[in-house]
């Protein structure tokens, strides 16, 4: 599974995050196209940029992802040439809940990172710390260990701190909402520190949400400011991002333009939880139609720093835009962000600071996925930030049958592929791609 996932590796295996077919079996109940389709937002077709054609294909594709059993799916899709093409998809069920479109906001889970590794960036730049500072000297005592683990280290996660979500049984239960328990940034960390890590600092890669609770806290402890205001103030407030922000526990009031996330019940989600999930794990929620409940009141105070931001797909594409193009970042520092390291082996993906280099069909692209529950997301763009594109899907498990992860891969696979201006290949039109 791609590195924003709050789920680890040996779960993952290939380019899309949910493409676990041959491991997972069964399938939620699929919604008929009647009920299902649904389309708003679209930009004028017969313009410069995504033609008629394409807008169309990723219209079908979206409705057949829905179809598979997805609770709903959107998709923005900028060229660079023209306006921003825009496809949602829904289920009939859920639309008694919340009516999908593509200006709605969304849970972006592990995308946080890229923000958060922005902010960390620019107090480089400023001087105000170094990418070679031991955590030991922002965090005293609180990682074991921690002079010999570096902020490069936590940010490219070569750190070898265990992975809490969802290897520390305690954690998940409050991820999956079955726990109301409010977990502070030091007890997370506290709640991954207690388990062995997993090799010797900046020896090798291995995927770590607890790295990223820390940054958060080296972040605070640096300016003094909370790491929510920091985000408000650095990014979303001068590129003007209205529907971006971090959740940080202190307001549990759920905006009204929030898309609603939803989980498999607990009878559906046994067939295909990942391995590595403790049987018996379920998402608490009231119950809807098709095998669901309505994860969307779930605290994020697990994923903070790691994967608590709140933002849109119009949002998100200005972003990175802006990063990319160097307009948050010096030079040097976003040098430093796009230098990679390579991932697990047989991963033809490579991290940098918080931020991906994604090996896709069509060729690399730039970004980041994330899960929240409730929610999955991949937001990538080409290395000038003039092509961007989101993909949206308001589930995690939902999709991760074989059928639905196959229609939602497709769905990925031609959305980038229409970002670059390139043919979707064959091979990756219908079925899931290995890495």
């Amino acid at each position: 599974m791609p590195r924003n996932t709050p789920f680890p590796h040996p779960a993952r295996r290939a380019y899309l995050t949910l493409a676990l077919t041959a491991a997972l079996t069964g399938a939620l109940t699929a919604c008929t196209a009647a009920d299902a389709a649904q389309d708003t937002a679209h930009a004028p077709s017969g313009r410069p940029g995504v033609t008629s054609a394409e807008e169309a294909r990723l219209a079908t594709l979206a409705q057949q992802a829905v179809d598979a059993g997805a609770p709903g799916a959107l998709v923005r899709v900028d060229d660079g040439h023209g306006a921003a093409t825009s496809v949602a998809r829904q289920a009939s069920w859920a639309r008694s809940d919340h009516t999908l479109t593509v200006n709605d906001e969304f849970r972006v889970g592990s995308n946080t990172k890229t923000m958060v590794a922005t902010v960390i960036l620019q107090l480089v730049a400023e001087h105000r710390l170094q990418l070679t500072d031991p955590v030991e000297k922002w965090l005293p005592g609180l990682i074991p260990n921690g002079s010999a683990i570096t902020v490069r280290m936590l940010l490219n996660h070569t750190s070898g701190l265990y992975n809490i979500i969802p290897g520390d049984a305690d954690v998940l239960k409050t991820f999956t909402g079955q726990d109301a328990r409010q977990w502070t940034p030091e007890e997370l960390i506290a709640a991954g520190v207690r388990h062995d890590p997993l090799f010797p600092p900046g020896t090798q890669y291995s995927y770590s949400n607890t790295g990223y609770i820390a940054l958060g806290l080296v972040a605070e402890k640096v300016t003094g400011h909370s790491l929510r205001d920091l985000v408000q103030e650095r990014i979303a407030g001068p590129l003007h991002l209205k529907s971006t922000y971090l959740v940080d526990g202190s307001d549990r009031t759920v905006s009204p333009r929030l898309t609603h996330g939803y989980e498999p019940d607990a009878s559906h989600l046994a067939a295909v939880l990942w391995p590595g999930i403790p049987a018996g794990t379920a998402f608490a929620g009231p119950a809807r139609p098709a095998g669901y409940v309505d994860a969307t009141r779930i605290n994020e105070n697990t994923e903070w720093a790691a994967g608590s931001m709140v933002s849109s797909a119009q949002d998100w594409a200005r972003f990175d835009t802006a990063l990319m193009s160097g307009k948050l970042l010096p030079p040097a520092q976003l040098k430093e962000m796009r230098t990679t390291v390579a991932e697990e082996s047989g991963n033809p993906n490579r991290y940098g600071l918080g931020l991906e280099k994604k090996a896709t069909p069509c060729g690399p692209v730039w970004g980041h996925d994330g899960q929240a529950p409730g929610y999955s997301s991949w937001n990538y763009t080409d290395s000038t930030g003039r092509r961007t594109v989101s993909v949206y899907v308001p589930t995690i498990f939902g999709i991760a049958a074989a059928k639905p992860a196959a229609a939602t891969e497709a769905l990925l696979n031609a959305a980038v592929c229409t970002m670059l201006g390139k043919p979707v290949p064959a091979a990756s039109a219908s079925a899931p791609t290995g890495s």
